[in-house]
């Protein structure tokens, strides 16, 4: 079959690849979508870490199973899954404390393993998430909704509350909208005029350029230095900073600040049994990704079309189809 692979920083190519065999408590599921990440970008680019090429790119997958065992989470041939792109050992502390995200040997499909940029995949049944209701582009976004998820449940927002996400990429427009949904009142921080129009224009939130205003809440989702340090700034006497961006940097702040407010800071990793009440949440209509959406690309089209479509002006979220 036909996969991609990023062959080195800013080279896909095409190649031949095996027909995957499933092991004992397995499936196989056709990709239909995939989302493109950040990270799958700062790998295209030569600045994830964590990538080592070559590499089968793709985390974020909307897929229908051809082959399952016997099973009781309602999956079967035909049945549209969202695909949860962690392989964790669940027998290390974390794992066991339920804390799957932390696992000490968490491998992500598309990351630290090759992922979706195929046809045909096996997965793990714990991985799949069905819904009858939810078109492949929204099953494809459930991780990315994941990291948002986790990031406003490590932060503790509830209702009356004020909150700042700052950075409105496709994890701060997940961070936004299960802030929002908390009840809590959530303002956007964001210095693009595109992404503050789309935001305003797609959700209604309320967006600025800059903010010199306190928050019981911040959650930074810009993967910036400059701006993970300004927002220790933003935190309200008592208040709670989330890290939901990622950088391969140190990030430093002023220690009196810090204790003069008592706060507290979180990092927040992937997420950690939040797929069903992401589906659920999105079948109800509480949460929206249909806008998300900007541009498209077929798999094949990945080596060709990649580098012109993720830079194009308006980018919220590209997303590949695969036939």
């Amino acid at each position: 079959m036909d996969e991609v692979v990023l062959q080195e920083p800013g080279r896909f190519v095409l190649r031949d690849g095996p027909e995957p065999e499933a092991g004992a408590g397995e499936a196989i599921v056709r990709i239909r979508r995939i989302g493109v990440c950040g990270s799958d970008l700062h790998a295209f680019a030569g600045r994830m870490p964590f990538v080592k090429c070559p590499r089968i790119l793709g985390h974020e997958l909307g897929a229908e199973v051809v082959e399952a065992p016997p099973n009781d989470r309602d999956v079967e041939v035909g049945s549209r899954c969202a695909v949860e792109p962690y392989l964790y050992c669940g027998a290390c502390p974390p794992c066991l404390m339920g804390r799957t995200n932390c696992c000490t040997t968490l491998k992500v499909l598309g990351i630290h393993t090759d992922g979706g940029m195929r046809p045909h995949i096996a997965v793990p049944m714990h991985c799949l998430f069905p819904s009858r209701r939810l078109e492949l582009d929204q099953l494809a976004l459930v991780e990315t909704l994941g990291i948002g998820a986790q990031a406003v449940a490590r932060s503790g927002l509830a209702r009356g509350e004020s909150a700042l996400v700052v950075g409105i990429g496709p994890i701060g427009l997940a961070t936004y909208q299960f802030a929002a949904a908390t009840g809590a009142s959530v303002r956007v921080l964001e210095l693009s005029p595109q992404r503050r129009a789309f935001v305003t224009d797609a959700l209604g939130a309320d967006v600025v350029e800059s903010d010199d205003g306190v928050y019981d809440a911040v959650l930074d989702a810009t993967g910036n230095r400059r701006a993970m340090e300004a927002s220790f700034e933003r935190v309200a006497h008592g208040g709670r900073l989330v890290f939901v961006g990622l950088i391969d940097d140190e990030v430093t702040f002023r220690d009196p600040l810090f204790h003069q407010r008592e706060m507290t800071i979180y990092a927040s990793r992937n997420s950690a049994g939040l797929f069903p009440r992401i589906i659920e949440m999105i079948e109800s209509g509480q949460i929206d990704t249909r806008p998300w959406i900007t541009h498209r690309m077929t798999l094949r089209g990945v080596t060709t079309d990649f580098a012109d479509v993720t830079t194009r002006e308006g980018l919220v979220k590209a997303m590949i189809e695969v036939a």
